[in-house]
């Protein structure tokens, strides 16, 4: 009886209680239903089994749910539906030509402005040989580089060496980097020195002892009027050299058939001609015209400066990942191909550039090939006409290639500061400032190919593409032959920095030693 009567009293608080907690889940339903769309059955089977947030966990509602973090846990992102080693950042947009002739304008440079005195101190035989060799190891080394971001998850050349070997790596991969950028605002800024003065005396009729024609102060005035302004700026779109240097090679090719050799007015007019070592060729300078006659071996002091800028002229690789990325329905063939077709572009118009450059004057090629022809045609229409859309396209280059130089400083040193254009500007300015010193004080352009084609454009073609390949790529093990084939590459990009610095310092030791009269 009395179990009864507890029983009584107890059944009409449940069945209050029972009421409440279906009126707290109606009115939370409704609270996250959208106005104007009943849901489905299975949204309220969903709802209902949700956990209160306002009851305690071991009140668990009367679904049968008991307690849950669902309400704090983050929703768990969907699976990729490709399978990719790198997260796409976003869809390409570059069809396969537009890639090509990106690809083109990035190895297209300066460099080729030094292939004709490559050519003369080589040979044509051993200038093919070297030319074919140094294509052939870019190609291989894009490969690399290619197969490498795939498995090594990155599209960034500075990130690849952080997955390699970590600070040193990125380090490393920066420095080349900025070396090379350096090198190539450099070789801009002798052009700016060397053809500048020429231009204004074909206007002025200067006779070359003004200040106004002086190459020195024409580079400083060029830098502080133009180029800082442009490079103070936060962006600024690429600007490419290739309608410059195609007209280029054509004057070069027209003018193999009007300019006569011997040179006897070139040599009669130009005493500096005999007295830089660069033209020193004993066996050749008794006989005029043994000096037109093509020659396909040649040895001499100067051959080993033909390596070193045949590397400075087909570097591109800090760009090949960007061109990746931003390639349409991209795959790892799909950008060999577009690297195959761009360097066989190139390969023919450094061939055409140095032959005709070559077989024009002879021993008596310069570093800089527009320098040599304003020796012998100072007024001549066309020729005027190609130095002044040289001297537009690098003086608006040096603004673009400084900016990587200055990101990857800023990067390296204030990474974690927010944009400050007093750091912006004073970088700038050091960056120029020292570039500018670098042109006033070394003595020749052929020096800038030299030694940054035997450092950092060594270092991005053979060794570190390499290095990073080796490392990354698990899936294939050390003896196999792509790994070999990589340990080799490795080998022989060493023995081409070290043997072409070690030479080229020689060289300047010589020269240095022979100037200073001992």
């Amino acid at each position: 009886m009395l179990a009864n009567a507890q029983e009584d009293i107890k059944r009409p608080f449940s069945f209050f209680i029972f009421q409440l907690r279906n009126a707290q889940q109606e009115t939370h339903r409704r609270r996250n239903e959208k106005p104007g769309r009943p849901p489905g059955r299975r949204q309220q089977h969903q709802q209902q089994r949700l956990p209160l947030p306002h009851l305690r966990p071991e009140e668990g509602s009367s679904g049968g749910v008991s307690s849950s973090d669902s309400c704090r846990r983050p929703p768990v992102p969907p699976a990729c539906p490709h399978p990719l080693r790198f997260p796409p950042q976003h869809q390409g947009s570059a069809s396969f030509g537009m890639s090509v002739f990106n690809l083109g304008n990035a190895i297209m440079g300066s460099g080729i402005l030094g292939l004709s005195f490559a050519m003369a101190n080589t040979g044509i035989a051993l200038f093919v040989i070297l030319l074919v060799a140094v294509a052939i190891f870019s190609l291989y080394s894009v490969h690399l580089l290619l197969k490498t971001a795939n498995e090594g998850g990155a599209l960034v050349y500075e990130q690849l060496g952080y997955k390699a070997f970590g600070i040193p790596g990125k380090l490393a991969a920066s420095c080349s980097i900025t070396m090379q950028n350096i090198g190539a605002m450099s070789s801009y800024l002798y052009i700016v020195k060397y053809e500048l003065p020429i231009v204004i005396q074909s206007f002025t009729g200067a006779s070359g002892g003004e200040w106004y024609v002086n190459g020195d102060y024409l580079v400083l005035m060029v830098s502080l009027v133009i180029i800082l302004p442009l490079s103070m700026l936060r962006n600024l779109g690429r600007l490419g050299e290739s309608g410059a240097n195609l007209g280029l090679r054509f004057q070069v090719i027209i003018k193999k058939f009007q300019i006569p050799c011997p040179l006897t007015a070139l040599e009669a007019a130009n005493e500096t001609l005999r007295n830089l070592s660069v033209f020193v060729n004993a066996s050749a300078a008794d006989d005029g015209e043994d000096n037109c006659k093509p020659k396909y071996f040649v040895y001499n002091s100067q051959t080993v400066y033909a390596l070193p800028i045949l590397t400075f002229a087909f570097v591109c690789h800090p760009a090949i990942l960007p061109m990746y990325e931003e390639l349409k329905d991209r795959s790892r063939r799909k950008m060999q191909n577009v690297a195959n077709v761009s360097f066989l572009a190139m390969f023919i118009m450094y061939l055409l550039a140095a032959l005709f450059g070559y077989l024009t004057f002879n021993i008596h090629v310069e570093p800089e090939l527009l320098h040599t022809y304003s020796k012998y045609y100072k007024s001549d229409v066309l020729l005027l006409i190609v130095r002044l859309a040289v001297l537009a396209a690098v003086t608006l280059t040096v603004p673009v290639v400084l900016f990587p130089i200055r990101t990857s400083v800023n990067h390296l040193l204030c990474a974690q500061k927010e944009f400050s254009w007093i750091r912006h500007g004073i970088i700038t300015v050091v960056l120029l400032a020292g570039t500018n010193i670098l042109v006033i004080f070394v003595p020749s352009i052929r020096d800038i190919f030299g030694f940054i084609g035997a450092s950092a454009a060594a270092m991005l073609i053979f060794i570190l593409p390499s290095a990073f390949y080796i490392k990354l790529v698990k899936k294939e093990p050390l003896k196999s032959m792509q790994k070999m084939g990589a340990v080799a590459f490795l080998v022989c990009g060493i023995f081409v920095m070290c043997g072409s610095m070690t030479l080229i310092i020689v060289d300047w030791a010589h020269n240095a030693f022979q100037k200073n009269g001992h």
